[in-house]
């Protein structure tokens, strides 16, 4: 994890956009991209001969779906994300490693020009980026270690590496908070969410929520023994 606090966002100028599907990006979070796409390659050349930096954008809804291609409509919050490790390959293609920074909104879309392939937008900032520190986001932590430590969310796979993580105090609360959101949730309804709430405290709850409903589905799951099931049967 790459010292953030050295990286600077110029929210003055526009940004390029990469919009997937579904969340991809939180900040603190490295994300491998393989980029093919000529206008995301063109996109990777650009910002490397600048800042290094673009978003990571969602489509709203499923037009996407039918006009890849085109400009379907975007969700407004991104997460921008600075480039700190490529390589491109003889045919073009980028292999990159993308630092999640911060959240953002989509202020305005620019619109299409002559020789631009991707898609830029104005962004302002979600939030102060101040981290909430300050003691304020240390219960969550040590309720984090005692969740994943012991109880339904401990016989998790990556329960573990999250743990270790949760007590290297040299990992400020606040980042071990977004990598944990992350890594433990799955539904990108809650990850997009997360996305677009700018306040560090509100996140924490919105993830203690979420991990204690998961832990009450791993428990009942639990409890339901499968292997006596009659065949065919589930549990929903």
């Amino acid at each position: 994890m790459s010292d953030q606090s050295a990286i600077t966002v110029n929210f003055g100028r526009p940004m390029p956009l990469f919009p997937l599907d579904v969340v991809t990006l939180l900040p603190q979070q490295v994300l491998p991209l393989h980029v093919f796409e000529e206008r995301y390659r063109q996109m990777v050349r650009d910002a490397l001969d600048g800042a290094g930096q673009f978003a990571m954008a969602v489509f709203e809804g499923d037009r996407w779906k039918q006009d890849y291609h085109g400009r379907p409509p975007l969700k407004p919050a991104v997460c921008i994300g600075q480039i700190v490790q490529h390589e491109c390959t003889p045919d073009g293609r980028y292999n990159l490693l993308l630092q999640g920074v911060c959240r953002a909104r989509i202020v305005r879309e620019l619109p299409a020009r002559e020789g631009r392939l991707y898609r830029e937008a104005v962004l302002a900032p979600i939030g102060d980026g101040g981290g909430g520190e300050g003691g304020e986001l240390e219960p969550m932590r040590r309720w984090l270690e005692d969740a994943l430590a012991e109880g339904p969310l401990a016989g998790m796979a990556a329960a573990e590496p999250v743990l270790a993580l949760v007590r290297d105090e040299d990992i400020p609360t606040s980042a071990v908070i977004e990598l944990v959101g992350f890594t433990l949730t799955s539904d990108s309804a809650f990850k997009y969410r997360l996305l677009s709430e700018g306040n560090a405290a509100k996140r924490a709850e919105m993830l203690r929520v979420e991990l204690e409903s998961l832990g009450d589905l791993i428990e009942r799951a639990g409890r339901q023994r499968p292997e006596d099931w009659p065949k065919g049967c589930s549990w929903n």
